[in-house]
């Protein structure tokens, strides 16, 4: 059953107060699960008891997603905030130096945290910020669309739609190279999920200038694509190889941007051999 901690976090005007929800599993080594923009840690529902057979395994909502309440009034959603959050939140629960696992925007505060080394090791799944800017103008264009189409159906018609595979394919198939596998209440509660995140748009806005330029130095890193990302085009994946050369790139055959649901076998394997 997922918990909620507050913790304090640094601010521009002071100390302040934040709370974020998790759910943990399992014993070992900890392991910190990261989602992406619009989702929550239910996206890693698929590899979750996978994981926990060797691993602490820590799957947060992120700030504002989930049922993570928003960041103070003021703080931005950006990596220099969003970071020391997670640092904080890690500190709060005991967890010295996690492993990381991130998917999309989870992946490119994986790499961050482990720049920064506040973690043992990186597995980062379609991570953001390895984008030209027409290709982010088209991911971010993509995101707002389903937002977009996600606020404007009534939960009837949402839930309507997630009875069948046609209609869980029309909610999902950007993220999900195989979205008639993601069961009918996933697929209402991630769609809520997007429809209700109150970091959506400040997240967004903190993306349009972020590149991730930096290598990751003395950590282990990981970098999976799956093969039919929609969203986060694969080529991006050679340019995060070339970004931090010292990483194990993974190709993902057959998933998509969100690829634990596509293949949950494989991306547990890959992590627990990244965080091995």
């Amino acid at each position: 059953m997922s918990a909620q901690i507050s913790f304090t976090i640094p601010s521009p005007g002071g100390p302040r107060r934040a709370s974020l929800t998790y759910e943990r599993r399992g014993a070992g080594e900890p392991l910190l699960l990261l989602h992406g923009i619009g989702h929550h840690w239910q996206a890693w529902e698929p590899v979750l008891d996978v994981l926990a057979a060797e691993r602490d395994v820590v799957a947060v909502d992120l700030p504002g997603f989930g049922a993570s309440p928003a960041l103070p009034e003021g703080c931005a959603y950006d990596l220099s905030t969003v970071v020391p959050v997670l640092g904080a939140f890690c500190e709060a629960l005991g967890i010295e130096r996690p492993h990381v696992a991130g998917n999309s925007l989870g992946g490119l505060l994986s790499l961050q945290l482990g720049r920064e080394k506040l973690v043992r090791s990186v597995t980062a799944l379609s991570p953001a910020g390895f984008w030209s800017e027409r290709e982010r103008l088209y991911a971010f264009g993509t995101l707002r669309a389903m937002r977009v189409a996600a606020l404007a159906m009534p939960v009837p018609v949402i839930e309507r739609l997630s009875r069948t595979a046609a209609g869980r394919t029309a909610l999902t198939s950007t993220i999900y190279a195989r979205p008639g596998r993601r069961s009918p209440e996933a697929v209402v509660a991630e769609t809520l999920a997007l429809r209700e995140a109150t970091g959506f748009r400040h997240t967004l806005e903190a993306g349009r200038t972020v590149v991730f330029g930096h290598d990751v130095p003395a950590v282990p890193v990981t970098i999976a694509w799956g093969t039919r990302d929609r969203l986060l085009l694969r080529r991006q994946g050679v340019r995060a190889k070339q970004t931090v050369p010292g990483a194990r790139l993974v190709r993902l055959p057959g998933c998509g941007h969100v690829p634990m649901n596509d293949d949950p076998a494989l991306v547990a394997r890959v992590i627990l051999d990244g965080s091995r």
